[in-house]
């Protein structure tokens, strides 16, 4: 038999194993019990409850560290301009305006008037989102966004709605680019990019799959 000394060093050393480490309730646990059973009391009939100042100082607490992260930060909201433009016509394009502006150019010089006015016309819409102008994603028709640019460019209406014509006569229609689509194109991409929108607030808008 050990003697009391050998005994408490035993029982300190079982203690400390980490299956006992681990069962030790937490400071947040303990705090958890304490205010629950703060609260049990208060509904007891005829109990005499009197102020526990535990429980109370850490709703308090909570309480104001609510009040300081919302002072600091704000209402926690999604900020839309924020959100990348990434997919282009159906496809993972993650091109900018400019490089689809020489990809554009590239397939003019080439001769290539169909791809260069598919181009162009992704040109204007990736130059709209990256101004967060129109907000951009795969899925929906040129006509809804040139439809939504135009909230933005009015005077300019006409010219989008005419390159959407031109964007789905060549893309689905099956008609061949010309030179005069893509010139058209390209002098309202460098329109756009000179004008100032009537307003900065995005517009949600999808590109032409």
């Amino acid at each position: 038999m050990p003697d009391a000394p050998e005994a408490r060093d035993w029982l300190i050393e079982e203690l400390s194993k980490p299956e006992y480490t681990a069962a030790r309730p937490s400071l947040f646990d303990l705090l958890s019990q304490e205010f629950f059973a703060w609260l049990a009391r208060l509904f007891q009939p005829g109990a005499s409850v009197g102020l526990d100042w535990l429980p109370v100082a850490v709703v308090g607490l909570v309480i104001a560290g609510l009040v300081v992260a919302l002072v600091i930060w704000g209402v926690p909201r999604v900020n839309r301009r924020s959100r990348p433009a990434t997919g282009l016509f159906g496809d993972d394009d993650r091109r900018t305006a400019s490089e689809l502006r020489r990809a554009a150019a590239a397939a003019a010089s080439a001769g290539d008037w169909t791809l260069a006015v598919l181009e162009q016309f992704r040109a204007v819409a990736r130059g709209l989102a990256e101004r967060t102008i129109v907000l951009v994603s795969p899925g929906t028709t040129a006509h809804d966004v040139a439809g939504r640019a135009s909230a933005a460019f009015p005077a300019a209406s006409d010219d989008l709605a005419g390159a959407a014509d031109v964007f789905d006569r060549v893309r689905y229609l099956g008609s061949d680019g010309t030179p005069a689509d893509y010139e058209r194109l390209r002098r309202l991409d460098g329109r756009l990019q000179k004008d100032v929108p009537v307003s900065r607030e995005p517009i949600d808008a999808e590109v032409p799959a």
